[in-house]
């Protein structure tokens, strides 16, 4: 029995049983970890197998005994060994996906403010949810994500659960709608505030994808995938721990503060190329801005007073913006220097989109996006100049989750733990270990995922971009299609065809059949004396939908017709979505949805009569709905059945 044992030796082994030290390379010897028997080495022999025996008996006496402070400690000790082997493989993912280092210009200050600055975006987006939620997809909203779901079930199945990753599957009434939003709107402050920012973000994310997988219509919006996909990477991104500060121990991966570059990076670019593919006259001409600021979603008084400045002016403006989305975005890929020029030349074209235009919070995460051009030594110096002094700290930091070398072994030797063969038991554990080791294994299990959904990630939106460009590529899609429903991985393309002209869809009622009364809009053109109002980074949906539907016919967006049914109930949560009810406490009997065209107004003609906009009517959007006293609604008119178009202008 022991020749057989000894077979699996060395010859030289065999000729010399009485003891015998297995060696190792001195640098692997070198990188494992000490323990409290420095002797302890392998046996081979009569005297190893008694002893290798009794060993095992006390193991499993000990297991019976202490199972949990077993495995632990077991575990324990094989992430000592598996971290402190260099294998290059390893090594090249530990500095590709683990903590980076504090040598030369870090971003801990850059990745501090675009924690902050996620958190207030995070806190738009579900403080507008919580007024509108319910109207939209609520058990009597226009598009019920109750509905939508059994749908998703009934032809999908199990499958379901992936096509819409939503938490709404156990419950989408009111209450789970309000519940989500108020989570969510509760872990963006908590972000804000820096508390377990890694948390709050998974948090965020799980509650905006819930409500955003069955908002349907009200969600196909780009700037959600962009809100997505930041998160998503910030998981990965954001320092660990509950009360983390600027996250000194825990530098950002090269991985991860690559991807968040790489997604400003692919917004401008894909946004400018869609422009020159798309054979868009108005960009080729450069005039694609001449209307912008009166046409595009939600106008505000600032783009009023931008419309009203010569062509050559916008004209610069387009040759700007294809010259940035095109060109100077590559200067990424450039030294420090370079990338500081890009920052100070793309932050001044972002905020003038923000202050032209309401286009919710799309512009306010690209434009903080635009703050990983920077790093803490160009930081450092601006608030220095600025007065403000802080302090990066100059101590190493220590690799949580890592072990640490007490000492160096001998070359050759393998120390081993010796736990196991002693006399008496493991001492129990206390409760700050069990959390230590918990959190080593916490730290693993992020370190292993972001191993394997980084890769992924910037596979899919690489190949998008790819096939953006080349569209016959032979590229994988299954990858691609497996993120899709989680919005995390996506292509761009803002602005690609520019609006001609401004269509607005408006809601009237009458109780007579002829006196029709508008319901009045929240932030919609609607009075031609009311200024358009700044509310960005606020996303009223409805509003914003409204737009979206003029530019095509009721058939594609069916809830324009739904709204109009829910009109004649009056139903309070889509009256939420209006500024009042012309109709209280009576029903209109008739209501139907009209289309106006709108105008800015020259500035000789708002000095005389005040007015910011002028119209003219367009005729019906949609049918015409009636409601009968029992209860039944019938179409009483269809558009195009009648001349509208006789109104004179307004």
């Amino acid at each position: 029995m022991m020749s057989r044992k000894s077979s699996l030796l060395p010859r030289d082994a065999l000729l010399n049983p009485k003891e015998l030290r297995i060696d190792f390379p001195q640098s692997a010897a070198r990188n494992l970890c000490a323990e409290k028997s420095a002797n302890a080495r392998f046996l081979v022999g009569p005297r190893s197998d008694l002893l290798g025996m009794e060993r095992l008996r006390l193991f499993f006496c000990k297991l019976r005994a202490h199972p949990a402070q077993i495995i632990l400690s077991q575990l324990q000790n094989l992430g000592r060994i598996a971290a402190s082997m260099e294998i290059a493989p390893l090594s090249l993912l530990r500095r590709l996906f683990g903590p980076g280092s504090r040598s030369g210009s870090g971003h801990l200050w850059p990745r501090w403010l675009f924690m902050r600055a996620l958190g207030l975006i995070f806190f738009s987006a579900f403080y507008s949810f919580i007024f509108q939620i319910r109207g939209l997809i609520g058990p009597d909203g226009l598009l019920p994500a109750g509905r939508y779901l059994d749908t998703v079930w009934q032809y999908m199945g199990a499958k379901g659960f992936w096509y819409a990753p939503t938490l709404l599957w156990l419950g989408s009434g009111p209450r789970a709608l309000m519940l989500l939003s108020w989570a969510g709107l509760v872990a963006s402050i908590l972000l804000v505030l820096n508390l377990w920012p890694r948390g709050m973000t998974a948090v965020g994310i799980a509650c905006y994808l819930s409500l955003i997988a069955a908002a349907q219509d009200f969600s196909s919006y780009q700037s959600d995938g962009m809100l997505l996909a930041a998160a998503f990477v910030c998981l990965f991104f954001a320092p660990p721990g509950l009360r983390p500060g600027l996250g000194e121990d825990h530098p950002p991966s090269w991985a991860s503060h690559f991807l968040l570059q790489w997604l400003w990076f692919q917004i401008y670019f894909e946004s400018g190329f869609v422009k020159l593919a798309s054979h868009d006259q108005e960009w080729r001409h450069l005039t694609a801005l001449d209307h912008y600021y009166e046409n595009g979603p939600l106008p505000n008084w600032i783009g009023w007073y931008v419309q009203q400045l010569p062509h050559w002016f916008h004209a610069g403006a387009a040759l700007y913006t294809l010259v940035t989305e095109l060109g100077l975005v590559w200067m990424l890929f450039l030294p420090r220097r370079y990338r500081i020029l890009c920052f100070l030349i793309v932050t001044p074209f972002q905020i003038s989109i923000i202050l032209t235009a309401n286009l919710a919070f799309l512009n306010y995460l690209v434009l903080c996006l635009g703050i990983f051009l920077l790093d803490d030594r160009f930081l450092r110096a601006l608030f220095q100049r600025a007065g403000a002094l802080f302090h990066l700290g100059k101590a190493q930091p220590e690799v949580r989750g890592l072990p640490r070398v007490a000492s160096s072994p001998s070359a050759g030797e393998i120390p081993i733990q010796s736990s196991i063969a002693a006399d008496v038991p493991p001492p129990r554990q206390t409760g700050s270990e069990l959390v230590a080791v918990a959190r080593r294994l916490l730290a693993g299990s992020s370190y292993l995922c972001a191993c394997v959904m980084l890769p992924w990630t910037f596979y899919a939106t690489a190949a998008l971009l790819l096939l953006m460009l080349f569209p016959s590529l032979p590229l994988p899609q299954s990858p691609i299609l497996a993120l899709e429903p989680f919005r995390i991985a996506n292509s761009y393309g803002l602005f690609a065809v520019m609006t001609p002209a401004r269509h607005e869809i408006e809601f009237q009622g009458t109780r007579d059949g002829k006196t029709w009364i508008p319901y009045p809009f929240r932030y919609k053109p609607q009075d031609l004396s009311q200024p358009p109002r700044i509310h960005a980074p606020y996303q009223p949906r409805f509003d914003w939908n409204l737009w979206f539907a003029s530019l095509g016919g009721w058939r594609e967006y069916p809830w324009v017709l739904n709204t109009e049914m829910l009109l004649l109930k009056s139903d309070p949560s889509v009256l939420q979505l209006f500024a009042g009810n012309p109709f209280a406490g009576n029903p209109p009997v008739q209501v139907r949805a009209v289309v106006w065209q709108y105008w800015f107004t020259d500035i000789p003609t708002k000095r005389k009569t005040g007015l910011w906009w002028r119209r003219q009517f367009q005729g019906l959007y949609a049918p015409t709905l009636e409601r009968e006293p029992d209860g039944t609604i019938n179409i009483v008119e269809s558009p195009g059945s009648v001349d509208e178009l006789q109104i004179p202008p307004q």
